[in-house]
């Protein structure tokens, strides 16, 4: 590994502890660190400890001032969109109450994005939808779930983007951490639904056809669907 390399590897796994810590509860709101505890704790540089507490304050996490010290700050004052922010919360210990967090928001932006997209997706990004559902038919048949898990992401990116609305393609990190959230920690079946994959089908081809409406209803019963399959999951 290079030195730069190194770095990085330590600036990430500094960046996650204290993340994670923070987001957990661990670190309350209120409580100060200090850059040089930070640095002596983890072994790690005051260079690659300031490094990783600019991020942290970029995210909304942390407040640092001269002769106070690192101060962590209440949730109301989180980047909650940060799709890093979004995956320690998944892995955390409000898991239950972020997913269902973004559950609403997905209900929100999606099917809108998906009517959108109805009117103005281009033929290559038709081609592309169409092509990650067969792929999720593919892998969903056979359990290769992380396989499935990049077709699904695939797909969801497309619609985004197909919106033709920056915001709602910004949101794709988003989107991304909640599919990718419920395959790692075991929220998705063995094998997929192939009701759940049918409805993918079924945007693909409401956008293909200029169907807004359709494209709509289909993305909002994707949701809908697997919200239902994480309070399960969840609550049993």
């Amino acid at each position: 590994m290079s030195s730069e390399s190194h770095v990085g590897a330590l600036h990430a796994s500094l960046l996650t502890a204290l993340g994670t810590a923070i987001v957990s509860g661990a670190y309350p709101a209120g409580h100060v660190l200090t850059l040089d505890g930070v640095s002596a704790q983890h072994g790690l540089s005051r260079s690659v400890t300031r490094e990783v507490v600019r991020v942290l304050e970029a995210m909304g996490l942390v407040e640092s001032r001269r002769r106070v010290g690192i101060t962590v700050q209440p949730a109301e004052k989180w980047n909650v969109f940060d799709p890093i922010l979004i995956r320690w919360r998944i892995d955390g210990g409000d898991r239950a109450a972020q997913l269902a967090s973004l559950s609403e928001l997905r209900r929100g932006f999606e099917p809108v994005a998906a009517a959108l997209a109805a009117r103005r997706a281009t033929p290559d990004q038709c081609r592309t939808m169409a092509a990650a559902v067969s792929d999720m038919v593919v892998h969903g048949r056979s359990g290769d779930l992380e396989a499935y898990l990049l077709a699904d992401n695939v797909f969801h990116r497309t619609v985004l983007e197909a919106s033709g609305n920056e915001m709602f393609r910004a949101l794709n990190g988003v989107v991304a951490e909640v599919l990718t959230g419920r395959t790692q920690h075991g929220m998705m079946p063995d094998t997929p639904d192939p009701a759940a994959i049918e409805l993918h089908d079924e945007v693909a081809r409401a956008i293909r056809t200029g169907d807004e409406a359709a494209a709509e209803k289909a993305m909002r019963a994707i949701i809908d669907e697997a919200a239902v399959d994480l309070g399960c999951e969840l609550n049993g």
